[in-house]
């Protein structure tokens, strides 16, 4: 054990080297060039009532034994803190997972790298003749960390975990001298897995800017939905994967009893997974309070079958830890949060889902979405469906509906399940995650 912990209290220490950098343009301008490199810690101390906390840049293991004996004198020792419900939940795991120090660690990328990839994307992409487009982003960055954790109960584990991304944003003037945007990310775990793909950017770019100069605003209602295999990754995210983090009923007993699981809350073609062991940007081995990440169905067959939990929701409703306690860093104490959330493919055919549709909308991409009882997604494009076939791009602003009457509504899932990287925000904090879908057909949404 490297450090000596205080006898009578549980005592946890996170320690994270982390390396950040990026390089980005508009037009010909650089907006950023920066190498960012930190190491910290944060001690947290529990005597069954509070939790004690300290954080550090002075990583030794001497300095980081002053900052666990400081917090110990103000604890209050606890001959039964093991058999406190929340500490009981704090499994013992002794691992070292190492995926990423090998020749694609990122950290080995030069500034030229950087600069290299971003200019390589504009050469390839940027279109003097399209003159619609008025302004170009082109962006690079990646995030690096290795992650260690050490507690009194004997778990003692290393990890890491890298990603980085090429985006590439296009300002369009469309119709009528309004302004909209199109463009595309790529992201990969090695730098190897953003290189030439030119052809997708300029298959999002030629998209982006038909849709600017064809579109026709939609006649608001209420429409037969076809969602493309992103927006339904987006729809389980925020309309049902933030339900199902525990830690927002603790204290909501009437949520609870909503909740409550086996009950029926979609169609039975219906299942949506969480799980952190593949490789996708929400991977995530072990949690950052030690507890191995479990593949959990938050919904299977339609039927309610489980949620996400750090170690106090799960001891709070008699459930078990789910290995979903996460911290944005090391300065920030974990707390629910997905990994990779996905709705599972079905045995539709995507073609087949959109010919069965006599009138309605599909919905291509979004800009934004957001839900609790009732969901919101903004589209950045959409096409009307016509007997059976794609047809005109639409204006949408916005797509609605009951979160629970759109799970019942389903009733074609696609076989054609997509995974998506992102960063998902709560509390403050932001994690990188992943979410999944596939193509998913809506009886009714509406549309405005």
């Amino acid at each position: 054990m490297k450090y000596k912990f205080p006898k009578d209290l549980y005592t946890e220490v996170r320690i994270e080297d982390i390396k950040n950098a990026s390089f980005g343009m508009q037009d010909d301008d650089v907006l950023a060039n920066s190498e960012v490199m930190v190491k910290g810690a944060m001690i947290r101390v529990f005597d069954g009532n509070l939790w004690y906390t300290a954080e550090t840049n002075d990583t030794d293991t001497k300095s980081i034994q002053t900052k666990i004996d400081e917090l110990a004198k103000i604890a209050t020792p606890n001959n039964t803190i093991l058999e406190n419900p929340i500490v009981k939940n704090f499994s013992v795991n002794k691992a070292k997972i190492l995926k990423f120090q090998d020749k694609d660690n990122l950290r080995n990328l030069t500034r030229e790298d950087r600069e290299g990839i971003v200019q390589y994307y504009r050469k390839k992409c940027i279109d003097k003749k399209i003159k619609e487009i008025k302004v170009t982003y082109a962006n690079f960055f990646y995030n690096s960390k290795i992650k260690e954790l050490y507690t009194s109960k004997g778990t003692e584990i290393i990890q890491d975990y890298q990603r980085c991304c090429f985006s590439m944003w296009f300002e369009i003037t469309g119709r009528e001298g309004v302004t909209y945007g199109g463009g595309k990310q790529l992201w990969g775990f090695a730098f190897k897995e953003l290189k030439k793909k030119e052809a997708e950017v300029i298959e999002a770019r030629d998209r982006a800017v038909d849709f600017a100069k064809n579109n026709v605003p939609v006649v608001p209602g209420e429409y037969v939905c076809v969602l493309a295999p992103t927006v339904t990754s987006v729809f389980t995210h925020e309309s049902f994967g933030h339900k199902s983090e525990a830690d927002f009923m603790l204290n909501d007993k009437t949520l609870q009893k909503e909740w409550t699981l086996g009950k029926q809350v979609a169609n039975p073609k219906v299942s949506i997974v969480d799980e952190g062991d593949t490789m996708h940007h929400g991977y995530c081995p072990y949690d950052d309070e030690g507890n191995k990440k479990k593949e959990v169905y938050l919904i299977k067959d339609g039927i309610l079958s489980g949620r996400l939990h750090d170690a106090k929701s799960a001891a709070a409703l008699g459930e078990e830890p789910t290995g979903n306690a996460r911290a944005q860093d090391y300065n920030c104490s974990p707390m629910v949060r997905m990994t990779n959330t996905y709705m599972k493919a079905g045995t539709d055919k995507p073609e087949d889902i959109i010919k069965g549709v006599k009138e309605g909308i599909y919905v291509y991409d979004w800009n934004y979405g957001t839900g609790q009882s009732t969901f919101t997604i903004q589209p950045q494009k959409c096409y009307k469906i016509k007997d059976g076939k794609l047809a005109e791009p639409v204006l949408v602003n916005v797509v609605t509906g009951s979160v629970f009457q759109t799970l019942f509504d389903i009733d074609a899932v696609g076989d054609d399940l997509e995974f998506f990287s992102g960063t998902c925000g709560k509390n403050g904090q932001r994690m990188p995650t992943a979410t999944g879908g596939p193509t998913i057909r809506v009886k009714k949404l509406t549309i405005n």
